[in-house]
């Protein structure tokens, strides 16, 4: 038996939402959000956005919030599905080519957090990493877990 872990308190999505988040009005960061869909990366792409959607609906574990990850994220081929190697990759994301910013969003969050609450913890705080090292640059990047 794991012993309990302590997620960090995430903010839901601040009013102002997505506009606010691609107006600059809303800082980037990690929010939760009730749900993502199609129209997010509408509106992502319509704002010069880079957007994708990591689908982790019944994912209970890592390895399979690696695998997951590799498919939404269209990660390259040397990500060897570990967390420093996501790290890596959220803040290499060249292959995504030149954007206004970048948006990652889950479907399903609520359930791997609760599946697995060491692995969500660490995600996030890959996450907040990642938001953090962007801040400094150019383009931003806001992560969405819903």
């Amino acid at each position: 038996m794991t012993s309990p872990v302590d997620l960090p308190e995430l903010p839901h999505l601040p009013d102002g939402g997505l506009a606010g988040l691609f107006e600059g009005t809303v800082p980037p960061g990690v929010y939760r959000c009730d749900s993502v869909g199609p129209d997010v990366l509408m509106q992502a792409d319509a704002a010069g956005w880079a957007a994708a959607v990591i689908d982790l609906t019944d994912v209970t574990d890592k390895p399979e919030f690696m695998n997951r990850s590799v498919t939404g994220l269209e990660l390259p081929d040397w990500f060897g599905k570990n967390w420093d190697a996501l790290a890596d990759s959220l803040t290499d994301l060249s292959w995504w080519g030149e954007t206004n910013g970048y948006l990652v969003m889950t479907a399903g969050w609520p359930g791997f957090e609760a599946a697995d609450t060491q692995a969500a913890a660490t995600g996030v705080n890959v996450f907040t990493a990642a938001v953090g090292y962007w801040a400094v640059r150019e383009t931003p990047l806001t992560v969405l877990l819903g």
